[in-house]
């Protein structure tokens, strides 16, 4: 696609968002139940996890792919890409997008996985085992692959723009959508689809994250995700999906698209440290939250709330908290700053765009979803929202997204443009 040069750098908004997640499979519902603190943790009720440390996660329940797509789009798909294409239509449905012959060139589509079709990988090499090649399913050359979400969004929408799967562990989400405001905002796209799905809760991907040590190994599914709380033992598993529509906010304007928020910065960084290991000292986090900041052309001060990676393992939180500490400094004991895995568990390649998607929705009501099981902080001096949701005009807000293999990715979210909401920081638990 030729980049338009009379564009220059544009203003990117927000103008449908998608969430299939462990609490609702709608923003709707998922809004709700975590703002409530209501945990999707879990059970796992689709095989038996008897062997792992914990049998628990935030698994999707009651999830029927045909409600959202044809019967044969949904058998040549893994789950992780049934879940991308049902928060993709409910993304492209709220922000009433139809790709024209005209617009077609100008859509493009980023949505990236962690772990990608696992399930169907696993299946497909039982077969072939028990088998041989003819056992296999005959879409796996196809379904089998970490592009398979993407690609289909595509074709269901008709964008011909650029498309493709993104991989940054569990900064996928957030690296497909700063990467998407990159697309726009230089000139390449008009309209990106973007985020991130996975549905690592399945018998491979979890037995993977175990013998890395990385899971907890609680037994209680209301108390077994504690981010930043010094009781914490490892994560949860969780699994979803979370996809937005982004556009130039003049294309937005000119269509007449209601503007939910604007993605107004991206820092990005990688570790160089540790396959599974953050950097001890957080160079490159903190590194990727200034050039966020910087991008937007905000000051920590202008910060009214921290989506937080907070996975709940001892060295993340820990080295998150401390360098919120460096980079926010005197601000950083004032900042609200919230753990939706408390709720959900870590859905790896959706966090990010789930999280984001979170961080619209405090932006556009200024409700803080809380921490739950935040009992014992990890650092006393800071707020961590524990328990109860909280009030309180959000007017600019970072999402964090760190991942294996040293992944930082980090946005900064601003209220629409021309926004009306009063004046003033009152707050009070919801």
């Amino acid at each position: 696609m030729a980049r338009d040069s009379q564009r220059g750098d544009r203003r990117v908004v927000v103008t449908g968002t998608g969430v299939i997640s462990p609490v609702g499979h709608t923003v709707q519902d998922f809004w709700a139940a975590v703002t409530d603190g209501r945990s999707g943790i879990r059970r796992i009720t689709r095989y038996d996890a008897d062997t792992l440390p914990t049998p628990l996660a935030g698994e999707i329940t009651g999830f029927d792919p045909r409600a959202y797509m044809p019967n044969r789009t949904a058998r040549r798909l893994d789950r992780y890409a049934q879940f991308a294409l049902a928060a993709a239509l409910e993304a492209t449905d709220q922000a009433k997008l139809e790709v024209t012959e005209e617009l077609a060139p100008r859509t493009a589509v980023l949505v990236g996985s962690g772990y990608g079709p696992g399930q169907m990988t696993l299946a497909a090499v039982l077969d072939l085992d028990r088998g041989g090649r003819r056992a296999m399913t005959p879409y796996l050359a196809a379904g089998g692959s970490l592009d398979s979400a993407s690609a289909e969004i595509a074709a269901h929408l008709g964008a011909r723009g650029p498309s493709g799967a993104l991989v940054a562990a569990c900064a996928t989400g957030a690296t497909a959508i700063g990467d998407a405001l990159r697309l726009i905002r230089h000139g390449y796209a008009d309209v990106v689809v973007a985020g991130g799905s996975d549905d690592a809760v399945n018998p491979l991907d979890l037995a993977a994250a175990a013998n890395v040590g990385a899971l907890s190994r609680s037994t209680d599914p209301a108390r077994a995700s504690r981010p930043f709380d010094r009781a914490r033992d490892g994560f949860v598993m969780g699994a979803g999906a979370g996809v937005v529509v982004l556009e130039a906010a003049e294309h937005a304007e000119r269509r007449g698209a209601r503007i939910l928020a604007e993605i107004a910065g991206y820092g990005v960084t990688t570790d160089a440290y540790h396959a599974t290991h953050p950097h001890p000292e957080g160079v490159a986090v903190r590194q990727a939250m200034t050039d966020a900041l910087d991008d937007a052309g905000v000051t920590p001060g202008d910060i009214d709330y921290i989506c937080a990676h907070g996975t709940s393992t001892p060295l993340n939180d820990r080295i998150e908290s401390a360098a919120v500490r460096e980079v926010f400094g005197e601000h950083a004991p004032r900042v609200p700053i919230s753990s939706l895995k408390s709720m959900t568990g870590h859905m790896i390649g959706a966090a990010g765009a789930v999280e984001l998607i979170a961080t619209v929705q405090t932006v556009r009501t200024g409700v803080i979803p809380p921490t739950v099981n935040c009992d014992d902080p990890e650092d006393p001096g800071l707020d961590y929202v524990p328990h109860r949701a909280r009030r309180r005009r959000t007017r600019v807000a970072l999402s964090n997204s760190f991942g294996f293999g040293g992944h930082n990715a980090v946005l900064v979210v601003r209220e629409r443009p021309a926004a009306g909401s009063p004046e003033g920081h009152q707050e009070d638990a919801c």
